[in-house]
């Protein structure tokens, strides 16, 4: 080989090694973590299995937390089909739980609850469906997981009706990390996506 071929080889080497540390260093800065957009303020619910759960219970685990009601025959379905989804992919990781909450507390009762929670096939340990006062219920929805105006909770309570198709993403230490739409298949998979990337974090 000639004095000139080796100086060309050693030449695109280094080029391509410039350049290949080049596209690792920039695609390692691109990846942006997930903004922080809130913080879930103290719950107090009780679940399927009759047990009280509160913000206590979700430290150290990501969780996704959606709004829905059992006689629902609109947009309930889809979102916890998919919701379902979401649990059959992480259900065998202690990290990661799944709340619903009822919308409808004065017909969705503990038994109400606990007969849709197994028609989902929900284990209690890692997807609570969860009731209490409507109130609190509707609080917690505005103004811990970013799901209504908080504004409306100045309307009176007996008079409002929640109805959202939306999935709440909470990280480890109780921070909001994104809002996506229940029922569009590319924000579901995003979802998944950074569900992956909060417990792995």
């Amino acid at each position: 080989m000639s004095k000139k071929a080796i100086v060309y080889l050693i030449f695109f080497g280094v080029l391509f090694a410039v350049f290949y540390g080049v596209m690792m260093y920039t695609t390692d800065f691109a990846k942006v973590k997930l903004p922080v957009l809130n913080t879930v303020q103290h719950f107090s619910f009780l679940k399927q299995d009759s047990t009280m759960v509160s913000e206590q219970q979700t430290q150290g685990k990501v969780y996704v937390a959606e709004y829905f009601f059992t006689s629902c025959r609109g947009i309930c379905p889809k979102m916890n089909k998919n919701m379902k989804a979401i649990y059959e992919r992480f259900k065998s990781d202690s990290n990661f739980i799944v709340i619903s909450h009822t919308v409808n507390p004065e017909t969705d009762s503990l038994p109400v609850m606990r007969h849709y929670a197994d028609s989902m096939g929900a284990n209690s340990k890692n997807w609570w469906f969860v009731t209490g006062s409507k109130e609190a219920l509707y609080k917690a929805a505005r103004e811990s997981y970013m799901l209504d105006d908080p504004k409306n909770n100045s309307k009176n309570i007996d008079e409002q009706f929640l109805h959202t198709q939306f999935f709440t993403l909470v990280d480890r230490v109780g921070r909001v990390r994104g809002v996506y739409d229940g029922i569009k298949k590319d924000e579901v998979e995003q979802l998944i996506h950074d569900i992956s990337e909060l417990i792995a974090e």
